[in-house]
C-alpha cells in the first residue's frame, strides 16, 4: 500500500472536430465514471479564441455537469478574473454553488496568455492589478450586505446584495500558479494551490505555501495539488504510441495564439519524452503509471493530483479506457 493521495480531473476541453455537443457529452460521461471510482473533483480551464478550450464559460459547463453528478466537487481552474465584472461573477458563483448542492470549488487567476486577454482589450501588464481588485470585490459581493466600491477598474455605488452561496462564507478558494511567488500569495490568502512542473519545483512551492499559510473560513485546511497529463494503456508501448502524436496536438492547441503573433511560450514542449522527463506527463502501463505516481507522492509535497485523461486529439474511447485502467489498477493503492 502506497501513501494516501486524492485524485481529480483537470480538463481544457480541447476541440477535436465540429461536433461540440458530442465533445461535451463525452466529458460528462467521463466525469460520471470518475465519480464512480471516487475521484474528488473535476476542474475545467477557461480559455478564449483557441481550440485549447471549448468551455470558455466554465459556469455553463459546470452547471450542466452538476446535474449529471452528485459527489464530485466542481470548479473552474481558473476563472480569469481580469475578464469579469466581479459583482456579476459573484451572482453566477452563488447560482452554481446552489445548483451543485454546495460542491463548487472556486479557482481564480489572471491567465497565462496575454493574447487571450488582448481579445477583450485587457492589457497583460495591468492584469495583476485587475485581478487583485476583482478578487477583493468578488469576495465582498459573496459575503456582504451591500457594496460601495470605487477603485481603479471597478465602480459600484451602494448596491444591495440579494444572493448568497450555499457554502458559508463562500466556496473554497483555489489559486492556479506555478511559481514561488504564486505559492506565497495563495498561502497568505488561505487558498488551495494547484501547480505544475517537476516534482522538485513543486516541493519548494508547497513548502512556501505551507510557510505562508493563513487559514480562512472557507479553507480551514489546505489542499496542495498539481496537474499531469496521463495516458494508461495495457502496455508501455501502446500508451506511448497513442500519447506521442496527441501530445503534439495539445502543444499546437496551447501555442496557437502565440504563433499567430509570431512568438512562442518557453514553458511548453511538443516532445513527449521531454514532457515526461519534466514530469508533467505520465504515460505507460498501470505498473509504470503507479510507480511514477508513487514518485510524485514521495517527492512533490502534494496531497492532490489532478489528471487530464482526454487531451490533444485523443478520443473519448481512449480516455475512458485510460480512466478505467487507472481506476481499477492504479488508484486503489493510494486510497
Amino acid at each position: 500500500m502506497t501513501g494516501k493521495l486524492a485524485f481529480g480531473i483537470f480538463d481544457h476541453v480541447e476541440r477535436r472536430g465540429p461536433d461540440i455537443a458530442a465533445l461535451y457529452r463525452g466529458r460528462f460521461a467521463l466525469a460520471q465514471a470518475a465519480e464512480s471510482f471516487g475521484f474528488r473533483g473535476y476542474h475545467v480551464a477557461e480559455h478564449h479564441a483557441t481550440p485549447l478550450g471549448m468551455a470558455p464559460s466554465p459556469a455553463l459547463f459546470l452547471a450542466a455537469l452538476a446535474q449529471r453528478t452528485s459527489k464530485l466537487r466542481l470548479g473552474p481552474l481558473v476563472y480569469l478574473l481580469p475578464l469579469y465584472e466581479p459583482m456579476r461573477l459573484a451572482e453566477e458563483i452563488c447560482m452554481l454553488d446552489h445548483l451543485s448542492g454546495g460542491r463548487l470549488d472556486l479557482g481564480v487567476g489572471r491567465g497565462v496568455s496575454p493574447y487571450e486577454l488582448a481579445v477583450f482589450r485587457v492589457p497583460f501588464y495591468e492584469s495583476r492589478a485587475r485581478f487583485a481588485e476583482a478578487l477583493d470585490l468578488m469576495l465582498a459581493a459573496l459575503t456582504r450586505e451591500r457594496i460601495d466600491h470605487h477603485g481603479r477598474f471597478y465602480q459600484i455605488d451602494d448596491v444591495p446584495i440579494a444572493m448568497r452561496p450555499l457554502q458559508s462564507p463562500h466556496p473554497p478558494l483555489w489559486f492556479g500558479g506555478a511559481t514561488e511567488k504564486n505559492a506565497e500569495f495563495a498561502g497568505a490568502r488561505g487558498m488551495n494551490l494547484m501547480s505544475n512542473g517537476p516534482n522538485v519545483l513543486l516541493r519548494r512551492q508547497m513548502q512556501i505555501h505551507a510557510e505562508h499559510w493563513r487559514p480562512g473560513a472557507a479553507n480551514p485546511l489546505p489542499v496542495r495539488g498539481a496537474i499531469r497529463h496521463l495516458l494508461v494503456a495495457e502496455t508501455d508501448a501502446e500508451a506511448e504510441r497513442l500519447a506521442r502524436p496527441a501530445y503534439k496536438v495539445f502543444y499546437d492547441n496551447i501555442v496557437k495564439l502565440w504563433r499567430e503573433w509570431r512568438t512562442a511560450p518557453i514553458n511548453f514542449t511538443d516532445d513527449l519524452d521531454r514532457a515526461r522527463a519534466n514530469q508533467v506527463a505520465i504515460v505507460g502501463s498501470p505498473q509504470t503509471v503507479k510507480a511514477e505516481i508513487e514518485r510524485f507522492a514521495a517527492e512533490s509535497g502534494c496531497d492532490y493530483l489532478a489528471l487530464s485523461f482526454v487531451w490533444g486529439d485523443l478520443s473519448d474511447e481512449i480516455g475512458r479506457r485510460s480512466l478505467d485502467l487507472f481506476g481499477r489498477e492504479v488508484m486503489p493503492g493510494f486510497a
